[in-house]
């Protein structure tokens, strides 16, 4: 989904810059923020690599051009006043200069957002089944024993639960959770279709 050039009002602010931000789509965490003229977005969309107008450097800047941390773009919105842009994107490495996953240090945390991180490397290891992973193995024994394993961590979970030892119920319920994503995409789904039932009951 890409916005119409045309819809865009790079006049709103005055230095026909629009703010761009940008958002990892595995994680949903907040990257980075940037401008874009026309020229950059054009650049951008068309590569579907991000490019900004660096206001200090007065020029096109392709992210990732000197590092190689390029953001591979998903998708990209605009707000309700056509003057902000969102990107979702996929980093190549560290966004931040400081070698920091995102610019945003102190929220979210670095963690948040892993657990759609880990989904996006089981669906990898979905489409390339290495032979060496443990992920592959269980695609390989297919959903009957998937289903198993997900059903012996729920069992070992609810036990370190009712026992109240919180360290290994967080060590229990991660194993639940990895295979329970793994037995999601034996089956075609994702978190994505858990949210939408989910917000359809809050409804």
């Amino acid at each position: 989904m890409t916005p119409d050039i045309d819809k865009l009002d790079f006049t709103k602010n005055g230095d026909g810059l629009l703010p761009a931000i940008i958002q990892d789509d595995r994680t949903l965490q907040v990257l980075m923020l940037g401008y874009m003229n026309r020229e950059a977005y054009e650049k951008s969309m068309a590569e579907r690599r991000v490019t900004f107008y660096s206001r200090t450097k007065r020029r096109l800047w392709t992210k990732g051009e000197t590092s190689g941390n390029y953001l591979a773009i998903v998708s990209a919105a605009m707000d309700c006043d056509a003057d902000t842009l969102l990107i979702r994107a996929i980093p190549a490495g560290p966004v931040c200069h400081t070698g920091n996953a995102s610019c945003f240090t102190e929220s979210p945390r670095e963690t948040e957002g892993f657990i759609r991180y880990l989904q996006s490397v089981i669906q990898q290891r979905h489409r390339d089944m290495p032979a060496a992973s443990y992920t592959t193995k269980l695609f390989q024994r297919g959903v009957n024993k998937i289903a198993q394993k997900v059903g012996e961590e729920a069992v070992e979970t609810v036990i370190e639960a009712v026992a109240q030892n919180k360290a290994d119920l967080i060590y229990e319920a991660s194993d639940l959770v990895y295979h329970l994503l793994v037995l999601l995409e034996a089956n075609g789904l994702s978190l994505a279709d858990l949210e939408k039932e989910l917000a359809k009951r809050h409804k």
